[in-house]
């Protein structure tokens, strides 16, 4: 699927790039920008991970599956569906990916407490790193949502729901590394007035 042994092409020198599809774009195309931004997402889980893998193994491993899952959602975004017929089958996120992130959010949250307050970013240096890659992949999916209004079904619903359902995790995730290591940071209204 993928045969990478040379790494510049000179083809962006124009500044644009290639979809999967062959079309070029502009690099700073809404449809680059958004799998640029999924990409810039699993950067930042990627950096999260290296918090997490020696404390929490479980977490890591359903942070590499979503890894995983964040390529099938930028090969998505890059194989935009035209309409036309292509020489290979595109990947596609399906219900089943939303759904393994819902019993997962779900599996983290049961043992945490309620919430009476709103999370400040920080804590654990994995769960700053998770509040940071939330944050980025709320920036994904409006980029997605856009894109989806511009040209239409272009971007499916289970794409749409898995990017929704992803800042949730990320949530979470770095609440349940709070957790483990004494709690959440808390914003205090007004404190510094």
């Amino acid at each position: 699927m993928v045969v990478l042994n040379r790494i510049y092409t000179r083809t962006g020198d124009d500044g644009t790039t290639a979809l999967a599809t062959g079309a070029r774009r502009p690099k700073f195309d809404l449809r680059v920008s958004a799998y640029g931004t999924v990409d810039e997402t699993n950067s930042c889980i990627g950096m999260a991970r290296l918090h997490c893998a020696g404390e929490d193994p479980e977490l890591d491993a359903m942070l590499g599956r979503i890894q995983n899952d964040l390529f099938d959602l930028g090969a998505e975004l890059a194989s935009p569906d035209t309409g036309e017929k292509l020489a290979w089958e595109p990947l596609r996120i399906v219900q089943a990916q939303v759904d393994r992130l819902e019993a997962e959010i779900d599996q983290l949250n049961r043992p945490l407490g309620t919430l009476r307050s709103f999370v400040l970013p920080g804590g654990t240096p994995g769960a700053a790193h998770l509040h940071l890659a939330r944050t980025v992949s709320r920036r994904a999916e409006r980029l997605m949502v856009e894109l989806s209004q511009e040209e239409g079904e272009s971007v499916a619903p289970p794409a749409l729901k898995f990017i929704n359902r992803l800042s949730d995790f990320l949530f979470v995730a770095s609440r349940h590394l709070n957790a483990r290591a004494g709690g959440d940071v808390l914003w205090t209204p007004g404190q510094n007035r």
